[in-house]
């Protein structure tokens, strides 16, 4: 709350992504995503695109023996022939590793803390 009573919202009590009038769940994807046999890793979160339109984007650790043998685009073309239109994501990255809470479950706020960094 700031000094004039209002409230601002920072993130979402549930982490539901809304894509195009669409309820995509991080997990359920992150769940999918994990079918590729490259993928050792993954988080996934909603981000605001170019456009100013909420959009899906995954973060994803290789196993080792993928590094440098697919690409990020290689991921989002087979997750478009795997997954529902409204459920691919349109964006990926790689990273070293995912960012987890006390309990092992992946901090999707951390995820999104360092796309904004990238955004700055």
């Amino acid at each position: 709350m700031d000094e004039d009573g209002y409230i601002t919202i920072k993130d979402r009590q549930k982490n539901l992504i809304k894509y195009k009038g669409h309820s995509v769940y991080p997990a359920e994807l992150e769940d999918l995503l994990y079918n590729h046999e490259a993928i050792k890793e993954c988080g996934v979160i909603g981000i605001i695109d170019d456009e100013g339109n909420e959009n899906i984007k995954a973060f994803i650790v290789l196993k080792d023996e993928y590094k440098g043998k697919i690409s990020e685009q290689d991921i989002i073309d087979w997750a478009k022939k795997n997954m529902g239109y409204e459920k691919y994501p349109r964006f990926v990255e790689f990273i070293d590793e995912v960012p987890k809470t006390t309990v092992g479950k992946v901090f999707h706020l951390e995820l999104k803390k360092l796309e904004e960094q990238k955004r700055k």
